[in-house]
Formats: structure tokens, sequence, C-alpha cells
């Protein structure tokens, strides 16, 4: 009864619709600055490992992952991990993104609390967001063909509560990544790795990339919406 349900898309549209337009302003926004070099020209790997020195952070690993803009800090091995078109490229989208994650490794080296939380959330997340509409699921199956009304709802809440983590996490995701962002363009100028036209052009890019967090929360929240309206529903 659940499946292709024509309510789901109507809550979720929305979030589909806003995250297709956030991806393409990512996307345009990288592209169109992967062509402007920086005057210094230091590749993103290079200015990634200026910053962590400048800050003293002379145990982060800098290395190259694959897969676009697949660029994170991993806080568990203390390890920025690059895309291709940021390790190795000195263009202002580059220095920009690798200046973004090198913001996160600062935050997890001042103990930056919203950090903190969302590291601590990630197990249960993981868990979470794969599991939890399997579990409405029996919830709901054991309601409906085995008659086990309470047991069912109690099962089905619970995988709600999980959807609920999701959503909060995605919320909590918001002030990180904001923060690495506004420290990002701080330490580009301030260490004269970037001039003022090549930081309008940072900014531009990562102000893109910020809409995607906004959109993943959107989603969350709706997707969470979807599964409490369609249970209480089933009460009425």
């Amino acid at each position: 009864m659940f499946f292709f349900d024509p309510i789901f898309l109507l809550f979720m549209i929305p979030s589909i619709i806003l995250g297709a337009i956030a991806q393409s302003a990512v996307k345009g926004k990288f592209n169109k600055y992967a062509q402007v070099r920086t005057f210094r020209g230091l590749t993103g790997a290079q200015v990634a490992r200026e910053i962590l020195e400048i800050n003293g952070l002379y145990d982060v690993t800098v290395e190259e992952t694959q897969g676009f803009l697949s660029d994170h800090y991993d806080p568990r091995n203390r390890t920025l991990r690059l895309s291709p078109q940021v390790y190795r490229v000195p263009s202002v989208a580059a220095v920009g993104v690798a200046a973004h994650e090198t913001g996160h490794a600062l935050q997890h080296a001042k103990g930056y609390m919203p950090l903190q939380i969302r590291s601590f959330m990630v197990p249960a997340v993981q868990f979470g967001s794969s599991l939890a509409p399997w579990i409405i699921m029996g919830g709901i199956m054991l309601e409906a063909i085995l008659r086990m009304s309470s047991l069912g709802m109690i099962v089905a809440w619970f995988g709600v509560g999980l959807y609920a983590l999701v959503a909060t996490f995605s919320i909590i995701t918001l002030p990180v990544e904001l923060d690495a962002s506004s420290r990002a363009k701080k330490l580009l100028y301030q260490a004269n790795i970037v001039d003022k036209r090549e930081l309008d052009g940072v900014t531009s890019v990562l102000n893109a990339a910020a809409w995607t967090y906004v959109v993943a929360a959107i989603a969350a929240l709706l997707q969470l919406a979807y599964w409490i309206f369609r249970l209480s529903a089933r009460r009425d």
C-alpha cells in the first residue's frame, strides 16, 4: 500500500526540484571558476597544506581521492581527501573547496561543538537511514496483516524516530558547513592565497555548495513529515 504512494511524491517533489537546482548551481559555479587560475598558482593540495601548517596542524594528512567533488575531511584518522579536480588544479574553485575542507580540520582541532555532535551521530544515522523504512514497513505489516496493532505501531514509530535522527543530523550539518566556509574565506584572504577578486569567486562557489546542505535538510524534514502523516492517518 505504501509503494509508489502519490502522497509521498507530493511531500518530496519540492526537495527533488530544489535538489536538482542546487546541484546544477554547484556544478555550474565550480566549472566556471575551475577555469580561473589564482594569481599564486597553488593547487588545492598546496593550499590545504599551507593553511594546515599556518595553524600548526602538521599531523593532518592531505591525499587525493577519486570522484567528482568527493572532497571531505575524515576526523577519525585526521585525513583531508581531495578530488582530482581540487587536489591537482590551481584554480579559484579548487582552492575554495580545499580551504573549506581544511576548515573542517580546524574545527576538529579546536573542538568545534557542532562538528563533535555530528561525528558522534554518524554511526546511528548510517544505521537509521538504511533501516528506518524497513522498520516502518515491518511495523505496518504487524498491524495490518498479523493484527498486532499496538506492537506494530510501536515498531513503526521507532522507525519514524530513526528518520527524526537523520533529520536532526541534516540540521546540525548546516552550521558545520557554513562555519567551515566562513573559516575558508577568511584564511584564504589573510594568508594572501587569493586576492579580493578571486575571493568573490570562492564565495560564489561555496555559497552554491551551501545550498545543497539546506536542500538535504529540507528533504530529510519532508520525509519525516510524510511518515508522521501516514502513521497518524492510520490511527484515525
